[in-house]
């Protein structure tokens, strides 16, 4: 979820973006992953905690169906000149990678929402809600994601070390908006507890003449422990290029990472992740106004369906 702030007549609008589904067609603000070729995960100094070392690779079959459940809930609180507005959310969708094709050096999926359940509401305003599963006709402020449930978003491929390689874009967009990419992309090398890696990316923002600023920044990565085969994997997102302008300081904070993610290492897939936001940005429009950022996602993996796909296919996940 993005909050978009600007000025009609003066006074401050508050908008909500529901990017916590994966849809963020709107054309607004968006983190995008670099190029392929330049957004090979690098190892970083750190400290190993052992010798022991661990190859992290995503492991796929043809006709494996993954789910998860992804919940977002946000609290965004702006003060101008003693105005105070508060814009909460809260989505909780299902989503799905259906894998098309396994070759020896990459994967493709179908990422696709199932179903999602919305409330959103800005300042005084009535709440609004809306879930697909019950058949309603969805409120305008929704109709966008609504038209796209049911549908492919994109047809992803990936390599086995979870680099993007190619996307085809049905609908919505490519951005994450900081709830992180749709895999977990893995260094080369085997690393060991205490091992970091990074990942750059991009983050565009919006200054206040409407130009379209990139900020550069990466994705850093630190194995934390694994446990049952069960990798625990921190995540922080660090800036690079140097912000000087609170208003883009603003947009910015909302969509870097910072939390945890599990990894199967057995099975080669995401099995959960949690990142936090916990952010306050004073002076963004002007020495009168403050933004404060609160909110969570979570997204678990819905185990039934992974385990019978994959048991019911004969298809090796590496070749």
């Amino acid at each position: 979820m993005v909050v978009l702030l600007h000025r009609s007549s003066g006074l401050v609008r508050l908008s909500i973006v529901l990017a916590a589904t994966g849809f963020a067609s709107f054309g607004t603000l968006a983190e995008h992953a670099a190029t392929a070729a330049d957004s090979q995960s690098v190892l970083v100094k750190s400290k190993p905690e052992s010798s022991e070392t661990y190859q992290l690779r995503h492991k796929l079959s043809a006709n494996q169906k993954i789910r998860y459940e992804v919940t977002h809930v946000a609290k965004t609180k702006t003060r101008i000149n003693g105005t105070e507005e508060i814009a909460n959310v809260h989505t909780t969708s299902i989503r799905s990678w259906t894998v098309n094709d396994v070759k020896p050096s990459e994967m493709t999926f179908d990422h696709k929402i199932e179903s999602v359940a919305m409330t959103q509401q800005n300042g005084e305003a009535e709440e609004i809600r809306w879930d697909s599963k019950t058949g309603d006709e969805p409120p305008g402020v929704f109709s966008v994601v609504a038209s796209q449930i049911g549908t492919p978003l994109a047809t992803v491929t990936i390599n086995e070390k979870g680099d993007e390689i190619r996307r085809e874009k049905h609908a919505g967009s490519a951005s994450s908006l900081g709830m992180g990419s749709l895999t977990l992309s893995v260094p080369e090398e085997a690393v060991a507890v205490g091992t970091s890696w990074a990942v750059p990316s991009e983050i565009q923002a919006r200054t206040e003449a409407g130009l379209v600023k990139t900020i550069k920044i990466r994705q850093v990565y630190t194995l934390k422990k694994v446990k049952a085969g069960v990798a625990t994997i921190a995540v922080k997102s660090e800036t690079l290029t140097p912000i000087d302008d609170e208003s883009i300081k603003a947009q910015v904070v909302q969509q870097l990472s910072n939390g945890t993610i599990r990894f199967d290492v057995d099975n080669g897939y995401l099995l959960g992740k949690e990142l936090n936001w916990d952010e306050t940005v004073v002076g963004f429009q002007g020495a009168g106004s403050m933004m404060e950022y609160r909110a969570r996602m979570t997204e678990e993996l819905v185990n039934e369906d992974t385990v019978k796909s994959a048991k019911a296919n004969d298809t090796p996940s590496r070749r």
